[in-house]
């Protein structure tokens, strides 16, 4: 939890620098800090009960919400989109850890349908949902056959590693031009000029940016568009532009804990590993978008990352069953 006091005290310090807009940023992180505390009471007192009901509580969220209540909508905040992305594969892996914590086989297998009934509510947000949800869907049993949780988690820690650094290429113009073409045709060349703009701001601010909040303030690409909401929408350049390469560190530090807290949590392997798989396709789709300035997302990642972390009231699962050492 230092990181997140870190994050905020950040935050607050280059707001009071720059004359920034910190109280977004403030509001995420205490949106993380305060889902992570109830997921671990939760996941404490029940560990099948509360990531279930947190799966019903998402996806109901993403059904009545703007995001898929109104339809895919391609005039639609770029956002927005990857919210209802982001919160229905949290619900997803909610429902996979469910799925796992359960005992009972006609119980295990009532949750996993539960988990195909959430993912299948992405048809209705748009295509990057769908595959969102499949990841997790696919992915989630796949790791969680393995006791080496260590090496898993790695390996789910490197992948929003690897986005970043294709962002980051991709906004500095570092790309073949072939693979430069396919991708901002894919992402959109609007959200790829908010990039390309947002790197260079930051390569003239590099250490503590221009404050939060002020993207906005110096953009000359997101102000003709028809719904600006002000950002770069990508996680990854609003730090480097708004907080400079320490804000850049500190939310690779609160990555890294993360991490570091599932491989020693007690929880049983296949529920970590579940958990680790749905918490990665968000931190992908918040470097892609502008998944983190919507509330439920943080609050969601907070809850599910605390219930996979959570200690069991009683020692239900000793190092072999966890796959942590025990002087761990």
């Amino acid at each position: 939890m230092l990181v997140l006091a870190a994050c905020a005290a950040w935050a607050l310090i280059t707001g009071a620098v720059h004359q920034g807009r910190p109280e977004g940023v403030l509001l995420a992180v205490l949106a993380v800090a305060a889902g992570y505390a109830c997921g671990r009471i939760g996941g404490a007192l029940l560990p099948v009960a509360a990531p279930c009901a947190g799966a019903l509580a998402g996806a109901a969220l993403a059904v009545t919400g703007p995001g898929l209540a109104a339809g895919p909508r391609p005039a639609a905040p770029l956002g927005q989109v990857g919210a209802t992305a982001a919160v229905l594969a949290l619900s997803t892996g909610a429902a996979c850890c469910a799925a796992r914590a359960a005992s009972a086989p006609a119980l295990r297998l009532g949750l996993h349908l539960m988990a195909v009934a959430v993912a299948t509510t992405a048809v209705a947000a748009s295509a990057g949902a769908v595959i969102c949800c499949a990841g997790v869907l696919l992915g989630s049993p796949a790791v969680g056959r393995t006791r080496h949780r260590g090496a898993v988690l790695a390996v789910l820690a490197a992948v929003p590693v690897v986005v970043a650094g294709t962002i980051w290429a991709l906004a500095a113009r570092a790309l073949p031009g072939e693979a430069a073409g396919v991708l901002a045709d894919l992402l959109t060349g609007h959200r790829v000029g908010l990039w390309q703009e947002a790197l260079s701001l930051a390569h003239r601010h590099p250490v503590a940016g221009i404050g939060p909040g002020r993207f906005a303030d110096f953009s000359t690409v997101a102000a003709p568009h028809p719904l600006p909401d002000g950002t770069p929408h990508s996680a990854l350049l609003q730090q480097a532009v708004e907080q400079g390469l320490v804000g850049v560190a500190l939310s690779a530090a609160a990555w890294v804990w993360v991490m570091h807290a599932l491989w020693r949590s007690e929880r049983p392997t296949p529920v970590v590993l579940a958990a680790g798989v749905a918490l990665t396709v968000v931190a992908s789709v918040a470097l892609l978008g502008d998944a983190l300035s919507f509330t439920a997302v943080p609050v969601g990642a907070g809850l599910l990352a605390g219930m996979a972390t959570a200690r069991p009231l009683t020692e239900e699962t000793g190092a072999e069953e966890t796959g942590v050492p025990e002087s761990a």
